[in-house]
């Protein structure tokens, strides 16, 4: 197509890593729908007028964008998609296989591909339709790998300065050296301040790009044999594969309504049919220097790098590739343990590298777990994987729950959410899931928690074999709080109701079981176990009894078993908008545990500042940096003496945030944890996340504690389980772009504020070191919970 031709129409499918992303790693917002002309970079360069129409999904990482661009001398009015499209990009080489990326090609179209396979070997490479649909109509193939083009120039995998140019070259909507020149001072203006080198690099990336664009001789027949796209391991449930499928190929609009729920409700655990294969690299384990910590696994934020321990029998039928060694532990013996990666939900953060200890002898930079190319090792885990499914998941009563190892044992039931790479907040979300999943509630406030936490058509909370997992809903941003109280109220109405028919029916169902159950202990996992047989052996005695009563306590018999409520959210719900509400249920008295995600900003919402964001820092609405220091909100809760108050860091401590969180969960009052959780929005290289989280600890930044308002160690409430700073705070925080960005902006600003954060540090570990060395003159016991009225 030439420049001048009326009209010419663009489709471009693109992920997260290509979307316009700050070189600190901050993902840029693209330009939000438009109902009137977008005129874009192009058009301001040129007398063609453009019009632009974005379609997203909501996925926080690896998520499509879908670009519908126009350009054309005369000023465009279209109201509607682009359907016959001059020029296709596709910006990940996976989506072939997910989406119907032609189908608005027209014919005689250009197709620009970023593909890891040079234009030798790309056709054998491409799926039987999206080859159809090149011969058939008569496509240009141009290829590119854009992701190595990037590494090179220091990019990592932000591709968009690499993707552009051939943008332009092929589309022809500008000269490709007009476009260029523009490209070149659009990242003068965007990066400047943050640094000449971020912009060297930048450049390094536009002038290699052309010279790696390649035309592919297109063969004049289809050579790749249809196959099936592959959905996850075993049977894919009909819902699945009728609706959620579709709604995943971007195809919702051709769902009959018939299809959909009557009551609105979406099967759960379908996050794991999505194998949206968008990592570059993988984690492979090498068993022979492992040492069984569970490190590697307890920061994964995607479950995707699991651990499990089972008995040597259960490798019956293995894939010859298959890892496994002995398992160590005092606690049980004569088992064996792998480390396996799902290699199609993997996001390739490289997390679970940063944090392994287990280092090689003999080869510098070799660990137990090793970043691999996934093209070399893609095919070879997935049928691992497969067989990893299978083996039956440890007894929750053969480990000690208090450890990593322990922890780690247990299977997660949230798995493979939208997440970004390398997320700070969902490693806890699956924490809580290993350790209470299977009878948790959770009232969860609008946010990044929220979002991927239940991202239609396919949600990561999921269930064990035995059907239990997670009981999920999302309130609104402002009274999450008050939401979570009422649930927890409503099931201890049906717990008291539940109680009420049992000792009316006792006579009928068995004196002996009724009692056993009323009476009951459930503070164990062993305990808990047996409360539900006790509840499995009384349904069919319900069953047979022909009374209204015994039906009614059928359907709440569940709720005698020990339930915890969990309100989760992040930092803009708890320290600000939800605020009021929280303060309320801390001081209820009410058995509630709440989990705040603390990324210091409104991540979800594009970065704005929030209570939670520290004095010094650079946000939106604090341009400038921070002027106040950050909320305390911890010594908010301790002030009322009965909550469980702790402040933890999974990447610093992970011993620590498993014992914190045990801790709530027992706790018989409300309980407030403090996460905190390294975000995308911080600007650091999101690898090494959890080595970060450990350079918050060691400089003070992030002191982490437990306050037990009933001591268990002759009267000390408060347990400052980190150590005295040994690192000043400006070596902590000179790796955020948040804060590097002060000091080229507002140097003298910057070193004003820095001073009073190391202030702030010092002053509150000097506080806190106090603290930890108080007694409780009169130990606090929590108030008994209120009899709630039973319904008659």
């Amino acid at each position: 197509m030439g420049p001048r031709v009326p009209h010419p129409e663009l489709v471009v499918v693109r992920d997260e890593q290509a979307r316009p992303v700050n070189p600190d790693g901050r993902v840029g917002q693209a330009p939000q729908q438009p109902d009137r002309d977008l005129i874009g970079p192009g058009a301001e360069s040129t007398d063609l007028w453009a019009q632009g129409y974005f379609v997203y999904d909501s996925k926080k990482s690896g998520s499509v964008t879908v670009s519908h661009l126009r350009f054309g001398p005369e000023p465009i009015r279209s109201t509607y998609l682009v359907e016959d499209a001059d020029f296709v990009a596709c910006h990940q080489f996976g989506l072939l296989e997910k989406l119907p990326v032609l189908d608005r090609a027209k014919r005689g179209a250009t197709l620009l591909l970023n593909s890891p396979y040079g234009p030798d070997e790309v056709w054998d490479r491409l799926p039987h339709p999206v080859q159809r649909e090149i011969v058939e109509r008569d496509i240009a193939l141009w290829v590119i790998d854009a992701h190595r083009v990037a590494r090179d120039a220091g990019m990592g995998n932000r591709i968009n300065t690499v993707m552009q140019p051939c943008f332009f070259q092929l589309a022809g909507v500008l000269p490709a050296a007009q476009a260029i020149a523009r490209i070149k001072r659009s990242v003068e203006d965007a990066y400047g301040h943050r640094g000449r080198t971020i912009v060297e690099r930048n450049f390094a990336a536009i002038d290699r790009s052309l010279e790696e664009l390649r035309r592919v001789d297109v063969p004049v027949e289809v050579s790749a044999a249809e196959a099936p796209v592959a959905m996850g391991n075993g049977e894919v449930p009909d819902f699945v594969a009728r609706v959620t499928a579709r709604l995943m190929a971007g195809q919702g609009d051709l769902v009959p309504v018939s299809a959909l729920p009557v009551d609105g409700t979406f099967p759960t655990g379908t996050a794991a049919y999505e194998k949206r294969a968008i990592a570059q690299e993988i984690p492979v384990w090498d068993p022979d220097i492992c040492i069984d910590c569970g490190k590697c696994t307890i920061v994964c934020p995607h479950a995707t790098i699991r651990m499990k321990v089972y008995e040597p029998d259960a490798l019956e039928g293995a894939p010859d590739t298959f890892l496994t060694k002995s398992f160590r532990s005092k606690d049980i013996q004569g088992y064996n343990l792998t480390i396996q990666v799902a290699p199609d939900d993997c996001t390739g953060c490289g997390v679970c590298v940063d944090v392994c200890p287990a280092k090689s002898k003999t080869e510098v930079r070799h660990r137990s777990i090793t970043m691999e190319p996934v093209l070399e090792h893609r095919d070879r885990e997935r049928p691992n994987w497969d067989f990893f499914l299978t083996l039956p998941p440890l007894d929750r009563d053969l480990l000690p729950h208090d450890s990593v190892k322990g922890s780690q044992a247990l299977e997660p039931l949230f798995e493979f959410s939208g997440a970004c790479a390398g997320c700070g907040e969902t490693p806890y979300i699956k924490l809580v899931t290993q350790l209470f999943g299977d009878r948790m509630v959770v009232a969860n406030a609008t946010g990044c928690s929220s979002i991927y936490g239940a991202n239609l058509p396919t949600t990561p909370y999921t269930i064990d074999r035995d059907g239990r997992g997670p009981a999920w809903s999302n309130s609104l941003f402002e009274d999450n709080a008050e939401f979570g109280f009422g649930v927890r109220l409503g099931l201890e109405a049906q717990t008291s109701y539940a109680r009420l028919l049992l000792g009316k029916l006792a006579p009928a169902v068995g004196e002996d079981l009724a009692r056993a159950i009323l009476d009951a202990e459930q503070s164990s996992e062993p305990q808990i176990r047996a409360q539900r047989e006790r509840i499995a052996a009384l349904l069919p005695r319900l069953d047979r009894l022909d009374d209204p009563d015994a039906a009614r306590l059928r359907a709440i018999a569940g709720t005698l078993v020990r339930q915890g409520v969990w309100i989760i959210g992040g930092d803009g719900w708890a320290y600000d908008i939800g605020f009021g509400g929280l303060d309320h249920v801390l001081t209820s008295g009410r058995n509630v545990n709440i989990l705040v995600l603390d990324t210091e900003v409104y991540s979800n919402t594009g970065g704005q500042a929030s209570k939670a964001t520290p004095r010094g820092a650079v946000a939106k609405f604090a341009s400038s940096g921070k002027v106040a220091a950050k909320k305390d909100l911890g010594a908010i809760a301790r002030a009322y003496g009965n909550v469980y108050v702790a402040q933890i860091a999974v990447g610093a401590n992970d011993i620590q945030t498993v014992k914190a969180l045990l801790e709530a969960d027992a706790w018989p009052g409300p309980s407030l944890v403090i996460a905190y959780s390294t975000c995308i929005a911080h600007g650091i290289d999101m690898a090494r996340s959890m080595s970060h989280q450990k350079d918050a600890v060691r400089s003070g930044y992030w002191p982490l504690y437990r306050f037990q308002p009933t001591a268990d160690d002759g009267g000390h409430p408060f347990r400052l389980d980190s150590h005295k700073p040994s690192i000043p705070v400006q070596d902590f925080t000179a790796g955020e772009a948040r804060y590097a960005i002060l000091g080229r902006t507002h140097p003298e600003t910057a070193v004003r504020l820095g001073a009073l954060v190391q202030a702030d540090v010092d002053e509150r570990w000097h506080y806190y070191e106090q603290l930890a060395g108080m007694e409780r003159t009169i130990p606090h016991e929590p108030e008994p919970e209120p009899e709630t009225e039973a319904a008659p």
